[in-house]
């Protein structure tokens, strides 16, 4: 069997490490091509160096353009690589323009597309990522959820009725926290090492519909300065994108920045943190996982099943006071005991199905 997987972002390089893995020992053909969607090193090959993710097949430069212009190069560039190699699948994951593109050239040529973390929906058609996650999970012919609510947005969506495999393996994201957190290491370029010993609240910020409003934009870096100085530190890694926005609009965050970090950075602040603030995707399941009360800062999340558990709550553009939510979260006594994403093997489980579809 011949998988191509295509990656662009850092949600994806982390995903596709177990499944990578899990390829390799299956003794399964994979070839990496990553569009550069993310273009600076600390949000990409560094990803690659500390996960050992296997060395990418291409790199493309599709970075730093807007949606449509991204989307359109990536699909001039992976149509005669694909051409090339004939994969039996090509195997994308999560909502990136990646995704989409991926999947768009796969179908074009007639290939199999496997989507992984298929049927998730933040209901908000004006997210970007949401408009990726529903046309690659039409244009699949396997879709692998992560969890038992994905399969039934699927089912209600009309999936069962066409002619594509689904199954609940579990969360990707789940084995590659379980794998990495024994190397979860802190860095000097994190901030002051002190700072990591007293209680703190990890905070990320990049969605597109929170950096490109200015007045929701301000409205966020009031809110964080206003918890890291009445309630708690703030330490915040700075995506690219958002530290542009900033300095568009004339905006100061007044916590702890740091640049962008990588994977192991991440899980070593987020093991000794207390509290999450985040609209990131991913960064709302690792702080479950690590049994971490998260406030996610968006007004909507494709992981619902959090939000109805307790221990995720959002912070939506109607909201004026985080340090509200703060109080309700940290007052949550519920536990951390969902365990709808699976056992930790959801890469072996899509490895062996596979097989049996081929």
């Amino acid at each position: 069997m011949k998988v191509v997987t295509i990656v662009g972002a850092r949600p994806q390089f982390i995903k596709s490490a177990p499944v990578s893995k899990a390829f390799q020992n299956a003794g399964i053909e994979e070839f990496v091509i990553h569009t550069g969607q993310h273009y600076d090193r600390r949000m990409s090959a560094v990803f690659f160096e500390e996960m050992k993710l296997p060395k990418p097949y291409r790199v493309l430069d599709c970075g730093n353009m807007p949606h449509a212009e991204m989307v359109s190069k990536m699909l001039l560039e992976l149509a005669p690589i694909l051409r090339t190699l004939e994969p039996d699948y090509v195997l994308v994951y999560g909502d990136t323009n990646s995704t989409l593109a991926g999947a768009l050239a796969a179908t074009k040529l007639e290939i199999p597309v496997v989507h992984v973390e298929a049927g998730l929906r933040s209901y908000n058609l004006k997210m970007p990522e949401e408009m990726n996650r529903i046309l690659t999970d039409r244009m699949s012919a396997v879709l692998f959820t992560p969890n038992d609510h994905a399969i039934a947005t699927l089912h209600k969506e009309g999936f069962n009725h066409f002619n594509v495999h689904i199954e609940n393996v579990g969360d990707v994201m789940f084995d590659a926290l379980h794998t990495f957190l024994p190397n979860a290491s802190y860095a000097a370029e994190m901030g002051p090492s002190e700072f990591f010993d007293a209680p703190y609240a990890l905070a990320t910020l990049h969605r597109f519909e929170n950096i490109t409003d200015k007045q929701r934009l301000a409205s966020l870096v009031g809110e964080l300065n206003k918890v890291h100085r009445e309630i708690m530190p703030v330490w915040m890694p700075l995506h690219p994108a958002t530290q542009a926005r900033l300095e568009q609009f004339g905006l100061t965050l007044e916590v702890q920045l740091a640049p962008p970090a990588s994977y192991l950075q991440i899980l070593f602040a987020l093991q000794h943190a207390k509290l999450v603030l985040t609209d990131s995707g991913g960064l709302q399941k690792e702080a479950f996982f690590s049994k971490k009360p998260c406030i996610t800062l968006r007004n909507e999340t494709e992981w619902v099943e959090l939000v109805e558990l307790g221990v995720n709550r959002l912070f939506t553009s109607n909201h004026t006071d985080l340090s509200t939510g703060i109080k309700q979260a940290f007052a949550y006594k519920g536990g951390f005991d969902f365990e709808g994403y699976g056992k930790g093997d959801a890469a072996q489980r899509i490895v062996t199905t596979l097989q049996k579809l081929s």
